[in-house]
């Protein structure tokens, strides 16, 4: 068995991961929520299925641990069924324990958590390597080769990823200071925090973010490193930890103390707002997370003003699973008026599959559920999707090129940077 976090922060206080699992009624509502249940038809793809299989876990009543195994690994985490139970269950945490409780911590995902942790500068050498052979058309060539070799992930990550950028947001930031916006003081009025996302993979999402926040009084990059999701997802606390211990301090150290930190990945802005649960048991630790928390802001919170209209033709808006579900956000409905002809998109809300690794761990089902959200973009006759999350940019990229080439993704800051549109958070 992993470490567990034993406590979880629900609706109802804070509450032990058996009671949490608990406040499931078994009522159902929350299955046609569920992606997973609604690509396969399987009561154990289904939250209050997912939920009785950890309850039953911790009371040490379930002996088919392989199938329970199964049945936490394929839940995509979108927290979907949270939002649409009355009880508002902490679904997604509640898997996350159970997989911990059977110590389902797979490699790859332990070692990427080290090298960000421990080895930063080896990792992006790495990366930088990795990049060289995809523009060289090497990496493409190493897919069959990787396939044999039992790293199915790492030929369709090749296949997935069609950016290889020759450097990373850092350095490519650092050529635009001094920050064209100044606050009051002097000084610029944001934190743009970097995810891995956009720090090493969407550079031009990154350099977006700063472009719309020049402004509105200017940003300063926080080059604090990882936020700790990998490690929270894959069952490293004590690195989770240990990754959030990190990003407060170096927060709090930095010039504008109480800026607020502006992040544009939902995914990793989600965890940054929950990193007060991480320390439920430690009294400091939890009430410097909390005021940390509390400046965290996602882009969808901060670009939400009226652009100039555009005609790009038709628009649509695909809500990250970590913004609508993890922060209660909702599309920048203001933003997006500033398009001619935008269309609301049919089940703008449920996920596209993608979820971090899932499209490379669960290949099958995360194509099921990716082709789904593709045929009701498509509904719409969109020529430009707009999202907020890397991990959205990246699968739903993957499925348009495959399923709806007339149509291409953007992220929020990216709209926002070309419409000079910015407000306050």
């Amino acid at each position: 068995m992993g470490e567990l976090l034993g406590r979880l922060s629900t609706d109802l206080g804070e509450r032990s991961t058996y009671d949490a699992s608990s406040q499931c009624s078994r009522c159902g509502y929350c299955e046609q929520a569920c992606p997973t249940y609604k690509a396969t038809g399987d009561e154990t793809r289904s939250p209050r299925g997912r939920n009785q299989l950890v309850r039953l876990l911790l009371e040490g009543k379930l002996e088919e641990r392989a199938s329970a195994r199964r049945a936490l690994e394929t839940c995509l985490l979108c927290s979907a069924c949270s939002t649409a139970c009355f009880a508002h269950v902490p679904t997604a945490d509640i898997v996350l324990e159970g997989r911990r409780l059977l110590a389902d911590r797979p490699w790859a995902g332990r070692a990427l958590s080290r090298l960000l942790l421990r080895r930063r500068p080896l990792f992006e050498l790495l990366l930088r390597c990795a990049n060289l052979a995809k523009r060289s058309g090497l990496s493409r060539l190493a897919r069959p080769f990787l396939r044999l070799a039992g790293l199915r992930g790492l030929a369709l990550a090749d296949e997935h990823v069609r950016r290889a950028p020759r450097r990373f947001s850092p350095e490519l930031l650092s050529e635009q200071l001094p920050a064209s916006g100044r606050g009051a003081e002097g000084r610029p009025k944001f934190l743009q925090f970097l995810p891995c996302g956009t720090r090493y993979l969407f550079t031009e999402v990154a350099l977006a973010t700063r472009r719309a926040l020049s402004s509105r009084g200017g940003s300063r990059p926080l080059n604090s490193g990882c936020c700790g999701l990998l490690a929270y997802n894959y069952g490293e606390l004590s690195d989770a930890r240990e990754f959030a211990r990190q990003v407060i301090s170096q927060a709090e150290a930095a010039a504008q103390a109480e800026a607020s930190l502006v992040v544009d990945c939902s995914s990793c802005a989600a965890f940054l707002k929950s990193y007060p649960q991480l320390f439920l048991g430690d009294p400091f630790w939890k009430a410097r997370a909390e005021k940390f928390a509390s400046r965290v802001r996602d882009a969808v919170e901060v670009f939400d003003e009226p652009a100039a209209r555009a005609g790009a033709g038709v628009v649509t808006y695909h809500e990250s699973c970590r913004a609508c579900h993890g922060q209660g956000l909702k599309a920048p409905s203001r933003l997006l008026s500033g398009f001619s002809a935008f269309r609301p998109l049919e089940e703008s809300d449920s996920c596209c599959g993608g979820a971090g690794a899932f499209s490379l761990l669960e290949p099958e089902l995360s194509e099921a559920v990716l082709r789904r959200k593709i045929e009701r973009i498509a509904r719409t006759g969109a020529r430009l999707v707009v999202t907020s999350s890397t991990s959205c940019l990246l699968q739903l990229a993957h499925g348009l090129r495959k399923y709806y080439p007339s149509c291409e993704v953007r992220h929020v800051s990216e709209v926002a940077a070309a419409h000079g549109s910015t407000t306050g958070a």
